[in-house]
Formats: C-alpha cells, structure tokens, sequence
C-alpha cells in the first residue's frame, strides 16, 4: 500500500524546492536526518511545513559539489516532512522519509531564495510500493561480511539478518562510505534486485582494492 495517498506518480507536485546535498541520497521508505541552518533551507522548510510537506533531495553533480550554485544530478528522491522540532538557536531539525524518486525536467528560476525544479515522476511510479522482487541475500552477506572485516567495521548482525530485503540494501547503501558518483549510481538502479548486484559489485570492489574506507 502507499503512503500518504499517492498512490501513482500523477498525484505527486510537478514542482518541488530542492535541497542538493553531496553524498545524502534518499531512498523510497528510507529516513533522512537533516540539521537545517542555512536562511535558504529555513525558508525552504517553512514553506514545504505549509504547504505539502515535500522536499526534493538531490546530489550535485559530478566534479561540481564545492560550487555555491552546482549544477545537479538528474536524479534524486522527494521526502516527506514527517518529523520537526526547532532549537533554541534557531535550527530546525527535521526528517524526510523517502516518497519516490524524480527526475528533474527544467530548474525554474523564481523569487524564491532556495532552487525549485519542474520534475516527473512516471518512470519511477513502482516506488509508491513496497518492492516485491526478491535479492540475492546470501552473496551480499558475504559481500558485507568481508567488507567489514577488511575495513574493521562494527556491525549488528542479528539486525542484518532480520532487515526486510530494502530495508537492508537500502541501509548499506546510505551507510557505506562509497563516493558521491557510486551513490548515485545505487539510487538510479531501476529496480531492487539491480541496486543489490551494484551494491554487492561495490563492495566486492573496494575489498579487493581496499577503496572505501572510513576516514
């Protein structure tokens, strides 16, 4: 079943406010912590709080993340507002829970102090629903299980074994430190079953090469 009535891609806004952020990438279903500060962001959560509560997280591109003004990926994933509280200097802080995710057709420029975009939702449309596909659990456990050894991770086991097949290939995901580009690679997988093999790859890779580490 979907959340909060959407439950096709045509009941989502054609524009939302943007939020590009390096390396935070929001699945479907998935949670996103955020420490707003910036005036812009402020603003931009005071207007989503008053309207549909929707905020388009998104990456800037490749080789443009330290630029005031990058240009941005063309894919990303809208949250929800579903939790708020402000502190006692001013910052809010909230979280998004993943909705579905978009591509952007055009960037609007309007009066508004945060960036805005024109964006479709069709390709994505299965998004609104829990995946039904299922993924190969046993190889990417053993994917895990030598990535973080070799990396001297901690990890709760019991928890990786219990997690619903997105939670856990979302979870890796979001947590593994893989670069901006892999990251975006893993949110743009056009299915379930396809994020798990290029999770699995990723791991095999930086094992083998001993890349991602945790600085």
């Amino acid at each position: 079943m979907s959340q909060w009535g959407y439950r096709k891609a045509a009941d989502l806004p054609q524009t939302i406010a943007l939020f590009p952020l390096p390396s935070a990438i929001l699945f479907p279903r998935g949670v996103l912590p955020l420490n707003i500060f910036e005036p812009r962001y402020l603003n931009m959560v005071d207007d989503a709080l008053s309207g549909d509560r929707l905020i388009g997280m998104i990456q800037p591109a490749v080789g443009d993340e330290n630029s005031p003004n990058p240009a941005l990926s063309e894919v990303g994933t809208v949250g929800r507002i579903t939790t708020f509280s402000e502190t006692d200097d001013g910052r809010y802080l909230i979280t998004l829970t993943g909705v579905c995710r978009f591509r952007i057709s055009r960037e609007l420029t309007s009066g508004a102090p945060y960036r805005q975009a024109i964006v479709t939702f069709e390709e994505f449309g299965a998004d609104l629903y829990m995946p039904k596909a299922g993924i190969d659990r046993e190889r990417l456990r053993e994917a895990l299980e030598r990535y973080v050894d070799i990396h001297g991770l901690q990890t709760d086991w019991s928890a990786v074994d219990e997690a619903a097949p997105e939670t856990l290939v979302n979870a890796c995901a979001v947590l593994c430190p893989f670069d901006p580009p892999a990251k975006q690679a893993l949110l743009e997988a056009p299915s379930l079953a396809e994020r798990c093999d290029a999770l699995i790859a990723l791991l095999e890779w930086s094992t083998d090469s001993g890349e991602g580490r945790m600085q």
